[in-house]
């Protein structure tokens, strides 16, 4: 079987949209000059560095912050520079046309059919990532956007690529 791969979004799973709970430090952000607020939690490097190497996966970015992610992301949570899906400027809301559905259409050719796990907050990726032509097993975690990545959240991961080596 080949490598499982472990994705990462960014803003509603790694930056929760509300003020977090304890841990979380608030940062500053330019890419490409655009300032942004991200409150992130240094804790979170560690525990899906022991999630990957755990389940003999990769960790890979699978965010609209792209390579960027590993400037101004992975040091602050402690995480290496990582591989990333190039998915393109979303060009906004049409009919048949949401976030979930355009990150998913660039998420599922880049995994090759590899198994992976996605932490990803957008209600509808679910139902379009297992839409796409040749996924592979996958289960997608949905994070709540208001609160982030949480420890029930990789317990989930941990179990599901856990069973993939059974």
């Amino acid at each position: 079987m080949a490598t499982p791969l472990v994705l990462l979004d960014v803003d509603g799973v790694l930056n929760p949209f509300s003020r977090p709970h304890r841990g979380y430090r608030r940062h500053r952000c330019t890419p490409e000059g655009i300032t942004y607020r991200l409150w992130l939690n240094a804790a979170h490097g560690p525990l899906l560095l022991d999630l990957a190497e755990g389940a003999g996966a990769e960790l890979a970015w699978a965010s609209f912050w792209k390579g960027a992610a590993n400037e101004w992301i992975a040091p602050r949570v402690g995480l290496p520079e990582m591989p990333f899906v190039p998915i393109p400027r979303f060009p906004g809301l049409e009919e048949g046309h949401s976030l979930g559905a355009w990150k998913a259409r660039h998420v599922a050719p880049w995994t090759k059919g590899r198994p992976f796990v996605w932490f990803e907050d957008e209600p509808d990726a679910t139902v379009r990532i297992a839409a796409e032509k040749d996924i592979g097993p996958h289960l997608l975690v949905a994070v709540d956007s208001e609160t982030g990545l949480t420890g029930d959240h990789l317990d989930r991961a941990a179990d599901w690529l856990a069973a993939l080596t059974r």
